[in-house]
């Protein structure tokens, strides 16, 4: 086949995408960060581009010109704001053509949050020590209600709400009405309000902290990939391995959107763009439309979970256990790939039940042509891997890694960036840090109040007094917490907030830090496609033309793995490739358990989760009944959990039923049909 046909082909298959304005409205309604202004005014247009590349220059040239932490973290949410208050309407039915005059206003206050913590700096860190006066706390109550507006606007009301939740304890948690264990001693406006603006334990907390350093400049990173070509590489690539393998569209979704959820951060804008494409290919082959959402949003979310990025997490997650990068991304592997090969194994089984076939290899890109045309662009994400597994700080591997995209990139004429595309990369950087900035600014109300309040400890003594000395009640309990809490959030927010108030539960149990943030972390990120506030199923559905909640408890089931996983690592820590004997809870770093301890669980894990796909669909090589679907589940969950008696058990039960399946559909094959 010529170059030219394949390339009609591809243009053939992409004609199915949906409309772009359909998947603009669906990102819109279900991503609020993506309600943004289309301005008629071209030198606002181009204020704002402006303001928002030297934001991007900023976090460039902090990287190796610290400056003090208040200031720098002040710096990087007022700007960040400020461009909040330009760039979103303050309400969805707004004229969106222009900016009202009391946006300016709030795009100067903004502004003027760190304006006065650097012109007051040395003063509130010696003269006044920390402590308050009334300007300073006039201001702190302004910064607070600009970056609660803000968060509205960007990512919705629960967030806020949340927040408000907790700012109105401290001023409430001495009355004699409340519970015992919620009563504190009384705070005044100072103690509280001093605590969110004047120390880096409030709003500049770590979870600022980690945005200016990590975040930002990982989301930068994807901001070049993806102007490079890097989502196409992906989607040609997952095309060319899997569009032609039964159900072949489906394993495409869950390929492609797992590595670019994993780079870019976003469940909900990955199912919305990756799926523009993958979902309408799915419904060509037979997948009904409530699937074709689910298996995208489930993907997508999933991508959280992948190393080497983790949707920027990993990165968090080193800064705030102190354990390394490298120990983590190791450690979250093989539970991301069981969870993909759940997914994908049940997209499998689907396909052949109801006889669905791949896309024909004429109409597919080749292999060897993707990666000779497009190829190079993986070389940053290697690079970025080496750099951190070297031990190279996180901040300066970021920093070389988008050099080294821009260096990349020029190898080829199509992928090659000039100077207008690292602009448009700079202020497209820019602009998808702002949802993730605000809500980990107002993450860091939340962890003020609970520094200051010490209503952590509250929330660990409650989880752990209803789990009644149990570990299986307790982690329950901290799993359906964590979802309540990370419901309606971007996945980062919603792994500091689950990190914050959950995982230190477990440690009462012993669980050492790394598996019990890893806990909290995936059902924390699973509430995207847990209902009722499924909010990537959702999407999926959007884009799908599905019904919604039909979708979210699709997407459920195709992410059953996920939710058994978690306690699999925790039960046996083996699985994340650390060896947990005679170590001290707040352990930082692991040596490795016995290799035959790691292929052990690995080869059982993998035969359970493959039944367990199967017994979730019906289907291996036929149909099966209900009795059957139920031995099959529990021979499955008998085979994941890791003892060796109900391996042998659930072992036996499961190759019992394969080999039955096998000879059974081996049966109805030979059988002539009757007309």
């Amino acid at each position: 086949m010529t170059k030219d046909n394949r390339d009609l082909d591809t243009e053939s298959i992409s004609a199915h995408s949906e409309d772009k304005s359909v998947n603009q409205e669906v990102l819109e309604k279900y991503d609020t960060d993506a309600k943004v202004r289309k301005l008629r005014n071209r030198n606002f247009v181009f204020l704002i581009a402006a303001i928002a590349i030297a934001y991007s220059i900023f976090h460039l040239w902090v990287t190796f010109n610290p400056l003090p932490a208040l200031q720098a973290r002040s710096i990087h949410v007022a700007v960040g704001m400020g461009l909040v208050y330009l760039i979103y309407p303050s309400f969805k039915k707004q004229d969106r053509t222009r900016i009202p005059f009391y946006d300016w206003l709030l795009f100067l206050f903004s502004l003027g949050t760190a304006g006065y913590l650097i012109v007051e700096y040395q003063a509130i860190m010696t003269t006044r020590g920390g402590i308050p006066n009334t300007l300073d706390i006039i201001m702190a109550i302004a910064t607070v209600v600009l970056v609660l507006e803000a968060a509205r606007r960007v990512t919705g009301i629960i967030l806020p709400i949340l927040a408000l939740v907790f700012l109105v304890y401290p001023f409430i948690s001495h009355f004699g009405w409340m519970p015992n264990m919620l009563m504190t001693r009384p705070f005044d406006l100072g103690d509280i309000f001093g605590q969110l603006y004047l120390k880096t334990e409030g709003l500049y907390s770590t979870a600022i902290s980690a945005s200016l350093q990590f975040i930002f400049l990982f989301i930068l990173f994807g901001a070049f990939l993806a102007k490079s070509g890097m989502g196409q590489l992906f989607n040609d690539l997952a095309m060319a391995l899997a569009g032609s393998k039964q159900g072949g569209p489906a394993k495409v979704a869950v390929i492609s959107s797992g590595f670019m959820g994993s780079i870019n951060g976003s469940a909900i804008a990955n199912v919305v763009g990756t799926g523009a494409f993958t979902i309408p290919l799915m419904k060509k082959i037979g997948y009904h439309r409530n699937f074709a959402g689910a298996v995208e949003a489930s993907a997508s979310v999933g991508g959280q979970i992948l190393p080497p990025i983790m949707g920027a997490s990993a990165f968090i997650m080193a800064e705030t256990t102190g354990i390394s990068y490298g120990t983590i991304a190791l450690a979250a592997l093989l539970p991301a790939v069981l969870y993909f090969l759940g997914v994908i194994m049940q997209v499998h089984f689907r396909a052949g039940k109801d006889n669905l076939k791949g896309i024909p290899k004429a109409d597919l890109p080749r292999t060897k042509e993707v990666l000779k045309e497009k190829g190079h662009l993986l070389l940053p994400i290697v690079g970025l891997v080496f750099m951190l597994y070297t031990g190279m700080p996180i901040a300066y591997a970021a920093f070389y890694t988008i050099v080294l995209t821009v260096v990349v990139a020029a190898f080829r004429k199509s992928t090659r960036m000039g100077p207008r595309d690292i602009l448009e990369a700079m202020e497209n950087g820019a602009r998808q840090s702002l949802s993730v900035m605000i809500a980990c600014a107002v993450v860091g109300i939340i962890i003020g109040v609970v520094s200051l309040t010490s209503f952590g400890t509250v929330m660990t003594s409650a989880i752990t007094a209803f789990g009644a000395g149990s570990l299986f009640f307790t982690l329950f309990l901290t799993m359906i917490a964590s979802i309540v809490l990370g419901m309606g959030l971007p996945s980062i927010p919603a792994y500091i907030i689950t990190a914050t108030m959950t995982a230190p539960a477990l440690a009462e149990f012993g669980i050492p830090v790394l598996v019990a943030h890893l806990f909290v972390f995936y059902f924390g990120i699973f509430a995207n496609i847990t209902p009722p506030v499924a909010l990537a199923a959702f999407a999926g559905a959007g884009v799908s033309g599905g019904d919604p909640m039909r979708t979210g408890f699709n997407a459920l089931k195709l992410a059953i793995a996920g939710f058994i996983i978690p306690y699999l690592f925790v039960y046996n820590p083996a699985m994340l490739m650390i060896d947990t004997t005679d170590i001290a809870v707040n352990a930082t770093e692991f040596a490795l358990p016995p290799i035959f301890d790691i292929l052990l669980i690995t080869v059982t894990a993998i035969i359970g989760i493959i039944a367990l796909s199967a017994c979730a669909e019906g289907y291996f090589k036929t149909r099966m009944n209900v009795v059957t679907r139920i031995l099959l589940g529990v021979g499955a969950l008998m085979t994941i959990f890791p003892e060796p008696l109900t391996d042998t058990i659930g072992l036996a039960i499961v190759l019992g039923i394969f080999a039955l399946n096998y000879f059974n559909a081996r049966k109805e094959n030979q059988t002539p049909k009757t007309a």
